[in-house]
């Protein structure tokens, strides 16, 4: 559409260093280098891609995984950290909004977590994937409400899923109903065969005509050499060959450029932000179209929190004993139901 605003995007599929988490930040600040010599003023990396995903929990029994499980902590990224800090400066050194998958490590425990930088390399997002699939449960904790959310950028109003996160309708709602126009998917691929990609292509296109709004999704990649590596065993490689589809999709559905299926790669496209009034005026799922009094979504955003305390005011004299209470004092905003109760007499 004539006059609309512009905005060029770019979506990497690459493989990983699967030897140090330093190794695939090279390949990160390498890759928003290159775009930004193409003008891009987004650019959205594969799930968890920092410091690789786990693809050795999809092709190994838990019992064998201890040894990859405890490496995936040792390389695993604080955030904020010195992996936050490089890809922050990045951001702010080309102005462009960076979206990351990375593996997040919160003491004792790894989430999955994407992480939105805006242009000036603020830290706009941080989301942790509410349920890990399958095989990932036994690699990451559960995420909660408080990452469902769309945050303003240099490049319009972006929300984050993570890969069968997209097959979770409500998750999926809470965005629109933020109105995103641009969102941010991110798959491993590498995995499971081309069935994998005819699915995300399926569940990236439908996303974008519900929501009206444009979406970038990256895939990541792996080398023959690296299959051979995670996997010694050659019946079961090929669970980890084929799966990709890095796409950029418009909100009408179609893909603004062809998609990438094979082998490492930037695709870029330019996005006619008049597209999303286009589609919207025909059908705003979260607008004219919906009916919010017959059906609605209630969010919790409150952020999970493993404990709670309570105490008891000192509002009265000493010794009386009617003023022994259990009033509570929450550490954090948390909606878990685990609780320590303290309790103090004003007698004592």
């Amino acid at each position: 559409m004539s006059g609309a605003r512009m905005v060029r995007v770019a979506a990497v599929q690459i493989a990983p260093d699967l030897d140090s988490r330093d190794g695939t930040l090279d390949r990160v600040l390498a890759a928003i280098a290159e775009a930004a010599g193409k003008g891009v003023e987004l650019i959205v990396f594969p799930e968890t891609f920092v410091p690789w995903y786990p693809y050795f929990s999809f092709v190994h029994p838990p019992v064998m995984t201890g040894a990859e499980h405890i490496r995936l902590y040792e390389n695993g990224v604080m955030v904020p950290g010195p992996v936050t800090e490089a890809v922050a400066a990045a951001a702010r050194r080309h102005t462009m909004v960076v979206a990351l998958g990375v593996n997040e490590r919160d003491h004792g425990s790894l989430y999955n977590a994407q992480l939105i930088f805006d242009a000036d390399g603020t830290l706009k997002l941080k989301r942790r994937k509410l349920t890990p699939t399958f095989h990932e449960r036994m690699i990451w904790g559960q995420g909660d409400g408080a990452g469902l959310k769309v945050v303003d950028t240099a490049v319009g109003r972006v929300g984050a899923l993570a890969c069968w996160e997209h097959y979770n309708p409500l998750a999926r709602y809470a965005l629109m109903a933020q109105h995103e126009e641009i969102h941010v998917a991110q798959f491993p691929g590498s995995l499971v065969g081309p069935i994998f990609a005819d699915q995300i292509e399926v569940t990236i296109r439908h996303h974008a005509l519900e929501s009206g709004c444009f979406v970038v999704n990256a895939t990541g990649w792996l080398t023959e050499d690296q299959i051979a590596r995670i996997c010694p065993e050659e019946k079961l490689r090929k669970a980890l060959r084929g799966g990709c589809m890095t796409a950029i999709v418009s909100p009408e559905g179609a893909h603004v450029v062809p998609p990438l299926t094979q082998g490492e790669g930037l695709l870029v496209a330019d996005l006619d932000m008049g597209l999303i009034v286009k589609r919207k005026r025909m059908m705003d799922s979260v607008g004219h179209y919906a009916r919010p009094e017959l059906m609605s979504l209630l969010l919790d955003q409150r952020p999970a929190t493993p404990m709670h305390m309570t105490t008891a005011p000192q509002t009265s004299a000493p010794g009386n004993p009617a003023d022994e209470r259990d009033d509570t004092d929450r550490v954090g905003d948390g909606a878990s139901d685990q609780r320590i109760a303290v309790v103090r007499s004003a007698a004592s």
